[in-house]
């Protein structure tokens, strides 16, 4: 018996929730502030992620030169496979995220 209380219960509360969605209006557009903010907010994201990819690119460079260093030391000959990690792309990124940072023109005044 509490079993099928607990399903009506559950109907009920779906179907109370649906009620209440399908009143809600839709949201307002998004102001030109509210557009600035959320592309500022992008761009800071991205320069954070791209922050964190260097460093950890540092972080597997290291461990990997540790690595090494330990194996000659104990005799062994490693060859690492290594390719082109974000510490070497590091400036041409870098160029590429100042440009993209370069403030655009301002728009021409609307004619009334």
């Amino acid at each position: 018996m509490s079993s099928l209380r607990a399903i009506l219960a559950a109907g009920l509360v779906v179907l109370g929730f649906g009620v209440a969605v399908a009143k809600l209006p839709p949201p307002a557009p998004p102001t030109d502030e509210q557009k600035a903010a959320a592309e500022a907010t992008k761009a800071k994201a991205a320069a954070g992620a791209e922050a964190a990819k260097m460093q950890q690119a540092k972080a597997e460079d290291r461990v990997a030169a540790r690595y090494i260093a330990e194996q000659k030391a104990k005799g062994k000959v490693v060859t690492p496979q290594m390719g082109a990690t974000a510490v070497a792309a590091a400036p041409a990124m870098a160029a590429a995220t100042a440009a993209k940072a370069a403030p655009a023109p301002a728009a021409a005044p609307a004619k009334k």
